[in-house]
Parts: structure tokens; C-alpha cells; sequence
């Protein structure tokens, strides 16, 4: 029996326990099980149980506790931590510092593999990696890292799917099985700084810089470990990976309460905000999470997230033909972001990856080009999105979505 059939029986037989643990973690996301908007769920959604504890789920009190069960002094605490976060290693046999005798039992116990490399897909010359990973209950998320002339950026996941049902989006057809934990997403940041490190992507070795939770998932369902996951990003080694939180953005379809705790944290993150549409009529078909957050809440807490932070926030509008790319869409756009009075919002006009199959495609050039014009106009900053992995399943959630089909 594989690991994520046990799982589904170990769930599907014991009736006993409350209904309520089948649930889906949404986080904080008020009506996500009932109201006006409920999270859309995988067909394949079960209790699962948890993934094996990592180093990067624990608190530093935690690691010393199982150090010492381990027989291990805390200081060993501190060289694991080195070893992880400035070294991005995990191969503890080959810590040369560490006593041989317990290399073994500090793999096993803090270091438990916890993603598993599937299938690699590579664009643009090299530069783009984009990679299917599966997880210890036979889940699959993917990750992207794109290298430019200035910065290398890795687009991660927080979420095994989505619960959000965005129609335009392979990710939202997914549904959501489940949260992610804060080591499985830690993870994909660890292995794509190991392979800057190491030279893997085209352009010989360099720094991974840039963060950005576009991947699977809405990070807002997922909001303590994606918080957990940003503290160790931005900390400085040994206690995190170096990365300015500066560089680090955290997007949203627009959970409002997640946008103001967000607001709260102190963290100079960016936030992003995938609009897609500027009337809450048209955005009601979009983006499903409208109708228990709309328009006018989205971007009030938007606008309070950029006077706390004093940092532009990202407006992703991803441009569909005909149905949010003409004239008076974009006019519409300006307006509502003009009504706040100061240059508070970067918008990222993005051409759709379309879905294989699907009516929602790409906006003419013409219209891009029309749509962007307006809203230089109108004075608005704004920058059409460069695409990548075109020539791949560059998409969130295509690759995974693909594979699924070919499997089933």
C-alpha cells in the first residue's frame, strides 16, 4: 500500500473522531468552508496526516530539546543550523564537524527528506528551471527559478493546490488538498540556492535573491507557516537564508484579514495583490474569493498595508482577451487606484499562459500594449510582467496539472 493510500484509509476507517478534522486548514480565512465563498477542494482531498518535523519547523528551544535526547550538546544546534542555512546542505554524513556516531540520527531527526525531485522542465536558454516536486503523502507542487541580469528569483508554493477556483488559473482547477508545511516550503528555497550556488542554472554560479510566494497555493490559507517560512528566509545566517525581506513577496486573490495581520508583522515584504479585474461584477467571475472580500475592501486594505509599510504594493492583473483587457477596463483600473491619491500601487499587466484547452487565453499585443498606455496616462506606474517559460508548462500548476492527467 503507498503512503497516500494509507493515509486515505487511515481516514476513510476511523469514524469516530470528529467530522470537523477532516476540514481543510484554510488559515485565516474567514468563510472558507461556509458564507458567500468556500474553498474549492481537490477530488483527492483527505486527511493526510502531518509531514515528517524538520529543522526548519522547530524553534531553536525545540532543536536543543531533541539535540540532548539525542545526547548532543546545544552548541551541536548551532552547526546544524550553519550547515542548513549558510551551506544549504543537508547531507549530514558529510558534516566533517560533527561526531560520526550521530551524523545518522541527526539526519533522520532533523533532516527527513520532505521533497523529492519528479521532473525538471528548462527555458530560455537555461535560465528558467521550473521543477515538479512530490511530497511524503504522493502530493506534487512546483517551483520556479528564473534567472535575470540582476537578480535570480524562485517562485515557490505554500499550498499542495488551491482552494481559491479561480477559473483562469490550472492551479485553482486543482482544488486544495492541503496546507504545506513551513520545512516543505523552506525546502524549495534551500535547493534552489544550492543550485545557484553550484553553477545549475545558465550564467555560471551566483545568489538567489528574490522570493516570491506565486507558486501553488494562496499563501493567506496558509498564513503561519508562509510567516514562519519569511522570518527564516530574511534572517541572517545561522538562523535564517540571508534574504533581504525587501526582496520578498507574498501575494493574495484578496484575503482581507491575512492583508492586515500581514500589516501588523513589521516585515518590509511586498505585498501583491492578483486583481484581475477592476469591477466586482466581472471580478465575481474571476476571482470567487470576491464575493466574501470585494473590490472596494481588497484595496482599502491593500492601501492600509502600503501606509504601515511604505511600500508599493504590486497589483497583478493577469490580461484575458475580451473579457478584462479592453479600453474601459483599464480606465476603470486607474480610477480606483487614482481614488487613494498617492502613488501607492506598482501595477503588473501579465499576458496569460493560458490553460491547455481553456476559453480564458491571451489579449492581442495590441491590446496589452493599449491597455498599459491608459494607465501610463492616468499615471499610474506600471510594467507589463516579462514572461517566462513560455516554451514550457510555465503556468502555476500546469506541469502538475499535466502529470495528474497523464496518470490518471
Amino acid at each position: 500500500m503507498s503512503t497516500t493510500s494509507a493515509f486515505r484509509s487511515t481516514s476513510s476507517a476511523s469514524t469516530a473522531h470528529d467530522a470537523s478534522a477532516d476540514a481543510p486548514e484554510t488559515g485565516i480565512t474567514p468563510g472558507g468552508t461556509s458564507g458567500p465563498f468556500r474553498d474549492v477542494l481537490a477530488k483527492d482531498h483527505a486527511r493526510r496526516g502531518k509531514p515528517p518535523l524538520h529543522f526548519a519547523d522547530l524553534t531553536n528551544e525545540e532543536r536543543i530539546a531533541k539535540a540532548k535526547e539525542l545526547g548532543l550538546p546545544k552548541f551541536r544546534v548551532n552547526q546544524l543550523a550553519k550547515h542548513y542555512y549558510d551551506h544549504f546542505d543537508v547531507n549530514a554524513a558529510d558534516f566533517t564537524d560533527f561526531p560520526a556516531a550521530h551524523r545518522g540520527q541527526a539526519a533522520q531527526t532533523f533532516f527527513p527528506q520532505l521533497i523529492t525531485e519528479v521532473m525538471r522542465q528548462v527555458a530560455d536558454d537555461g535560465q528558467t528551471i521550473k521543477t515538479l516536486w512530490d511530497l511524503f503523502d504522493g502530493s506534487r507542487i512546483e517551483s520556479v527559478l528564473m534567472r535575470y541580469p540582476n537578480r535570480a528569483t524562485l517562485c515557490i508554493s505554500s499550498q499542495v493546490g488551491c482552494g481559491m477556483g479561480c477559473p483562469f488559473c490550472a492551479t485553482g482547477q486543482l482544488g486544495l488538498t492541503r496546507n504545506m508545511s513551513t520545512g516543505e516550503i523552506l525546502e524549495q528555497v534551500r535547493v534552489a540556492a544550492r543550485m545557484m550556488r553550484e553553477g545549475e542554472v545558465a550564467g555560471g554560479p551566483g545568489r538567489l535573491s528574490n522570493i516570491v510566494f506565486m507558486g501553488m497555493g494562496e499563501p493567506m490559507g496558509n498564513y503561519k507557516s508562509v510567516m514562519s517560512a519569511v522570518r527564516q528566509i530574511s534572517a541572517m545566517p545561522p538562523d535564517g537564508f540571508g534574504i533581504s525581506a525587501r526582496n520578498i513577496t507574498v501575494s493574495t486573490v484578496g484575503v482581507v484579514p491575512g492583508i492586515r495581520k500581514l500589516a501588523q508583522e513589521g516585515l518590509p515584504v511586498r505585498l501583491a495583490v492578483s486583481l484581475h479585474a477592476p469591477s466586482d461584477e466581472l471580478r465575481d467571475k474571476l476571482v470567487p474569493m470576491n464575493k466574501r472580500f470585494n473590490t472596494k475592501q481588497v484595496l482599502d486594505a491593500a492601501h492600509d498595508y502600503y501606509l504601515a509599510s511604505n511600500r508599493r504594493v504590486s497589483i497583478e492583473y493577469a490580461l484575458m482577451r475580451g473579457i478584462n483587457d479592453q479600453a474601459e477596463h483599464a480606465r476603470l483600473l486607474a480610477k480606483r487606484l487614482n481614488h487613494y491619491g498617492d502613488n501607492w500601487a506598482h501595477v503588473n499587466p501579465i499576458p496569460l499562459n493560458p490553460i491547455e484547452g481553456s476559453k480564458w487565453t491571451a489579449s492581442k499585443p495590441e491590446d496589452e500594449q493599449q491597455f498599459l498606455d491608459i494607465l501610463h496616462r492616468a499615471g499610474i506606474t506600471a510594467t507589463m510582467r516579462d514572461t517566462r517559460g513560455q516554451d514550457i508548462d510555465g503556468a502555476c500548476g500546469q506541469l502538475a496539472a499535466k502529470v495528474k492527467n497523464q496518470q490518471s
